[in-house]
């Protein structure tokens, strides 16, 4: 039977027993350091048999804003703010490798050194994902502008050594005409001198072809001239197995304001008018046709499908999935 006097004892010697033990200490181990490197920046997927690669080139804060025309910085501001986004936006460069099974061809190449530490990234990115600078076969530019072109060349030399670079006529005529850079001024001056850097040795190692207007640049990859944002500015195409994906280039600048508002251009456009032209016929295409669309400034990947919704267009981005 346990009575009060054997149960005070068993306590006792308990605590006896307790005080003998090493003392083990409750305070918490040291908190982990933060980690402060953004993961490799790749998504993965196929368009029927292609496998397509979305690569970043890394991310800008940008007074968006402030920069889109045909509105007014109030109701730019509010757009994006509705969205989340501030003053200065968080604006993806994205880049993209199609492999073909035969090709390896890479659609843009990022900003090189010319637009800052958060940017430029893209080499590294694409070594990421499993690929190097020197298995691409082709590069295709969208256009000729430093975050599309600005990473093809450091220090006069070509990093993409095996690959040659393709872009629309208009836009080589445009951008690596002397005469044109000589008469230009502020900003676009500074565009016409990084775009003709970055050229140049592909120029001289004869490895810069241009091509026509809806035209091929190579076989299994169509392009769609979508001028105004630059003279040749030109989306890319993929076809396989019945899916369909159309590589923008800059159709838009964000993936808020112009969706619901395509009349909205912005500073970057050489011909503002002809960019929303452009923008319009885009949209429509997209939406009707349900194809997967590659944007260079949405938010990365910047892949998705574009619907129709009450305010105009809704971007509807990628579901993730894994392998």
């Amino acid at each position: 039977m346990h009575t009060r006097r054997s149960i005070l004892k068993g306590t006792a010697s308990a605590l006896v027993a307790a005080s003998s033990m090493p003392v083990i200490s409750t305070r918490a181990a040291a908190k982990a350091p933060f980690a402060k490197v953004q993961a490799p920046a790749f998504y993965r997927m196929k368009v029927g048999s292609i496998e397509v690669t979305a690569v970043s080139d890394g991310t800008i804060p940008i007074p968006l804003a402030s920069l889109y025309t045909n509105t007014t910085d109030e109701h730019a501001q509010s757009a994006l703010a509705a969205a989340f986004q501030g003053t200065e936006t968080e604006t993806s460069v994205n880049a993209f490798l199609i492999n073909t099974g035969e090709r390896l061809v890479l659609i843009d190449a990022g900003t090189g050194s010319y637009l800052g530490p958060k940017l430029g990234k893209l080499i590294r990115n694409i070594e990421a994902s499993g690929y190097k600078a020197s298995d691409v076969d082709d590069v295709i530019l969208t256009h000729i502008h430093t975050d599309h072109s600005g990473g093809l060349s450091a220090d006069g030399e070509r990093l993409f050594t095996n690959a040659i670079v393709r872009v629309n006529k208009r836009d080589a005529d445009f951008w690596l005409d002397p005469a044109k850079r000589e008469g230009a001024t502020g900003p676009l001056k500074n565009q016409f001198v990084e775009a003709q850097q970055s050229l140049a040795p592909y120029l001289d190692a004869g490895r810069l072809e241009t091509f026509d207007d809806d035209a091929a640049p190579v076989a299994g990859i169509g392009s769609i001239l979508r001028s105004g944002h630059t003279p040749g500015h030109s989306s890319l195409v993929i076809e396989s197995e019945g899916e369909k994906m159309v590589f923008w280039g800059d159709i838009t600048h964000g993936d808020v304001l112009q969706f619901d508002e395509p009349g909205v251009a912005i500073e970057f456009d050489v011909d503002q008018q002809k960019a929303v032209e452009s923008r319009r016929a885009a949209f429509v295409e997209a939406a009707s046709e349900r194809y997967w669309v590659a944007g260079a400034h949405i938010a990365f990947p910047g892949i998705g499908h574009l619907r129709t919704d009450d305010t105009n267009y809704d971007w509807v981005p990628v579901n993730y999935a894994a392998d």
